[in-house]
């Protein structure tokens, strides 16, 4: 087995793995590897069976059920990935990090495709480190106590109906995080608002709070942070919601697109570095 980064900045290839008699000294390079290049892709899978899928996720941790998103019925926490002619959204056709309303945001997601487009439906994926380490110490120090909210009502309402989903009555999840984010296991700091769900940060009034935003939102997106990742069939892509943002472009209609993906539980997200961001505004300070 063999990881061969894509980019210097974020994505890494994984060779020579099969997913299904993973080692434990194997999934060990997987992991930490994930934790190195933030988001691991696997090509040259066979079709992974539903068992396949949801115990390699697995050894990650615990599964998540996505709030609405239909799948499986014998297989709730497999979310289908679908889109075709008669679409009229297709999923992640957004910068986002998956599900980032939640008290509890997902650690990760593992998509295989299936059915893919003759041209088009690749997804960029793009490093919140570097977004966060290239603001300025004052920005830095600026973001370092705020928390922002991440609402889904306007994502999901309405969105699957054309999948069977009746959400009358359906109270769609909302939380507050910090807008900078620890990573559990690396210890780095990230920048955690998406344009998909982070509607506002609090302690600033309306205008200032989207002029912030809108200024964040635009730093995150620019192409030196970002990988494109074009799929080939029963490709995987495993990402790190904690640190990463993607996009799924729908540039495929009416092609189909189809794949199945599953999520894996997180933690809370939190901040503990407010006092290094201090340190650094000092020095940059000293060095004006």
């Amino acid at each position: 087995m063999e990881v061969q980064p894509v980019t210097a900045v974020i994505g890494a290839e994984v060779l020579g793995a099969d997913l299904e008699n993973l080692t434990d000294s194997q999934f060990a390079e997987i992991e930490q590897a994930y934790t190195d290049h933030l988001v691991l892709f696997f090509r040259d899978q066979p079709p992974l069976s539903p068992e396949a899928h949801l115990s390699f996720a697995q050894r990650f941790g615990e599964l998540h059920i996505h709030p609405i998103a239909p799948g499986p019925s014998d297989h709730p926490e497999i979310m289908t990935i679908h889109a075709d002619a008669n679409s009229k959204y297709a999923d992640g056709n957004n910068w986002h990090t998956d599900v980032s309303c939640d008290v509890e945001p997902p650690l990760g997601s593992c998509l295989q495709l299936r059915v893919l487009p003759p041209v088009g439906g690749d997804t960029l994926f793009a490093n919140m480190y570097a977004a966060y380490e290239t603001l300025s110490p004052m920005m830095q120090y600026f973001l370092s106590d705020k928390t922002a909210i991440h609402e889904s009502e306007h994502v999901y309402r309405g969105r699957y109906a054309d999948r069977g989903v009746d959400d009358t009555g359906k109270v769609y999840p909302s939380a507050e995080h910090p807008v900078v984010r620890t990573h559990p296991r690396s210890r780095r700091q990230s920048l955690y608002v998406n344009p998909s769900f982070t509607t506002k940060i609090n302690g600033l009034t309306k205008a200032e709070s989207k002029a912030v935003l809108q200024m964040l939102f635009a730093h995150q997106q620019r192409p030196e942070f970002q990988v494109r990742f074009k799929w080939s069939e029963n490709a995987i892509a495993f990402w790190d919601n904690r640190c990463t943002q993607h996009f799924a472009i729908w540039d495929y209609w009416p092609n189909e697109r189809l794949g199945h993906r599953v999520t894996v539980k997180g933690e809370r997200p939190f901040h503990e570095d407010r006092e290094a961001a201090q340190a650094s505004l000092r020095v940059s300070r000293r060095h004006d």
